[in-house]
């Protein structure tokens, strides 16, 4: 069983892994957590050509970012990344079960949803899809979670679409659902040497 399973691999679902993974290396209340990231493959950054986001050079492709991104996340033996569609979402708080489009299921006690602001195709009763309060284009969709136990992340959380704000989103999960663990607030920030 997983300790988180994040659906999405774009820039909200792969920074809310790394600071998850980062703190279960750094914190005792974190240790031995496993996580999941399922990635479809089809975050809009994939289109991208970033100019503004800090710490990242001007003209930047966005598969260049996500690349930066996942090779950073596999630097941590507690994280699987899996490639596949996620079709449906079931269960409650410490017993989840994700079901992809192939048939492979994957449990977890969380669940996290990074799934974009263009449609959501998951069956599931954990969420409620509303119409996105942020976005510059009409028709586009957030979710609002129904359950204990569910985080939304990145653009599906209503944030306004900049890559930047989504990676901040997805570190923001992160941190609570480790504030979550630890019965305290967290930060996971660099340490000062």
């Amino acid at each position: 069983m997983y300790s988180v399973a994040i659906v999405g691999g774009g820039p909200a679902g792969l920074s809310c892994v790394l600071t998850l993974a980062d703190g279960a290396r750094r914190f005792d209340f974190a240790k031995e957590k496993k996580f999941l990231v399922v990635d479809s493959g089809s975050s809009d950054v994939l289109k991208a050509v970033l100019n503004n986001v800090p710490g990242v050079k001007r003209g930047t492709t966005g598969e260049e970012y996500l690349n930066l991104l996942r090779a950073q996340v596999e630097e941590f033996e507690d994280v699987n990344i899996v490639e596949g569609e996620v079709c449906e979402v079931n269960g409650e708080k410490g017993n989840f079960t994700v079901v992809l489009s192939d048939g492979r299921e994957f449990k977890s006690e969380i669940v996290v949803f990074s799934t974009g602001f263009h449609s959501f195709n998951v069956k599931t009763e954990l969420v409620e899809v509303i119409p996105h309060p942020r976005s510059p284009r009409p028709g586009k969709i957030a979710l609002k979670p129904k359950a204990e136990g569910v985080y939304i992340a990145g653009l599906s959380a209503g944030e306004i679409t900049m890559v930047a704000v989504a990676s901040g989103s997805g570190v923001d999960v992160a941190c609570r659902i480790l504030s979550d663990w630890a019965g305290k607030v967290v930060v996971g920030h660099d340490s000062i040497k």
